[in-house]
């Protein structure tokens, strides 16, 4: 009896956890994050000159988040107009440059090391240590996801993977800017 309690606790944890992550509806808040080459950028500015697709990841040396970078500047990021790509990481802006220069990414890298965005779109979960490697003073990590926004602020496509699966293909990334 105890069992069957404890496993309905998790799914209804779980469910809860769900329920509040970010979804297609929702709006973008207005926050400043940096790049790590460039500095602070707005995601304001940013959605006045087009959409934007922000790809979550952990920091600079986990994978699949890793691939994933790399694979998005050889097949999504040729393919955007006018959409704008932001990688996103709690990591701070120094540590980021290390992937942006060894895939040669051609699209921003930031730090979001006040969680502003992780927060306000509750992808985050407690790592126990990660600040030592985030170089911050927090041990929060985001779920991987890709977030599209549009030039609204009305978020139009959201896939979260906190299981730790690939994250979406970049033909799936761009149907959802349509």
């Amino acid at each position: 009896m105890v069992a069957l309690t404890r496993s309905r606790d998790v799914v209804l944890e779980r469910d809860d956890i769900w329920d509040r992550l970010v979804k297609t509806g929702h709006r973008v808040p207005s926050a400043v994050l940096i790049e790590a080459d460039l500095g602070p950028i707005h995601l304001d500015r940013l959605r006045r000159t087009g959409p934007i697709v922000l790809i979550f990841f952990p920091y600079a040396t986990a994978e699949p988040a890793e691939t994933a970078l790399a694979g998005y500047e050889r097949n999504l990021w040729p393919a955007l107009t006018d959409a704008h790509l932001v990688a996103v990481s709690p990591q701070v802006p120094d540590r980021l440059a290390e992937i942006k220069r060894r895939h040669e990414l051609s699209y921003f890298v930031a730090a979001d090391p006040r969680h502003q965005l992780i927060d306000a779109f509750n992808l985050g979960f407690h790592a126990p240590g990660a600040d030592v490697r985030l170089g911050a003073g927090r041990s929060i990590l985001p779920f991987p996801a890709v977030v599209v926004v549009d030039r609204a602020g009305v978020v139009r496509f959201a896939d979260i993977r906190p299981d730790g699966a690939a994250y979406p293909e970049p033909a799936e990334v761009l149907a959802a800017l349509g």
